[in-house]
């Protein structure tokens, strides 16, 4: 079984609504060093003061590019990638232009893709596919081209899609050659969703429900690690 401290671990605790306050990004990173999450998953607007309350911590600030849609311009999104990462984030979770995927222009998905990467650097790259508009079969194809574009890892959802993650989803990802790590997110309120999600080969998890599941965890009696 899953150790405590190893689950915990895996945790973004995410807050990427439109009425995030000043007060509420405090009580996140708060959050992150007293259960040891993995970090914070902020809007990019928010990056610069997580990273001043995580600064001296093991807690690691993650934003979001072209969020949530996805279909803002490519140049537009490469520059939100660096921007991103100038003011403190360590990693970037960018979303795929579904609506071009879905059209058949691959070209346009791998060239997004391949030009986050040269802007992220040695930076975290994850590109979020939504999943939830997706068949198995498109899941796959689309997260094969972001792995060979250099994704580090393969996210699911934004939680602002038609649904969030599923374990179909994670061992789908987790399937893909090359895939050094999926995250899992959207939808995933509770410790039992979210130790499926890690059991079916989920590596990181962002949910917004992260201390409710803390507390749940504590509950498990999981062993120490």
């Amino acid at each position: 079984m899953l150790d405590h401290t190893t689950a915990l671990s895996s945790i973004e605790a995410t807050l990427l609504g439109a009425n995030v306050s000043k007060e509420a990004i405090e009580s996140l990173a708060s959050r992150v060093v007293k259960y040891g999450f993995h970090g914070v998953c902020v809007a990019p607007s928010r990056v610069k003061l997580a990273a001043s309350l995580l600064l001296g911590t093991r807690g690691v600030v993650v934003s979001v590019a072209g969020f949530p849609l996805g279909n803002t311009l490519s140049e537009t999104k490469a520059r939100e990638v660096g921007d991103i990462l100038d003011k403190g984030a360590s990693e970037v979770d960018m979303v795929i232009n579904v609506g071009a995927f879905l059209d058949g222009d691959e070209k346009l998905v791998a060239r997004e893709i391949a030009e986050a990467r040269r802007v992220a650097g040695e930076a975290t790259l994850k590109i979020i596919l939504e999943t939830g508009y997706l068949t198995c079969e498109e899941i796959m194809r689309a997260g094969a081209i972001a792995v060979g574009e250099g994704a580090d890892f393969l996210k699911t959802s934004t939680g602002f899609g038609p649904r969030g993650a599923t374990i179909e989803d994670v061992k789908a990802l987790s399937a893909i050659p090359g895939v050094k790590g999926v995250k899992a997110s959207g939808g995933i309120r509770d410790a039992e969703k979210m130790l499926s999600l890690l059991a079916a080969g989920a590596s990181r998890i962002g949910t917004s429900s992260d201390e409710k599941i803390a507390k749940e965890l504590s509950a498990l009696n999981l062993s120490s690690g």
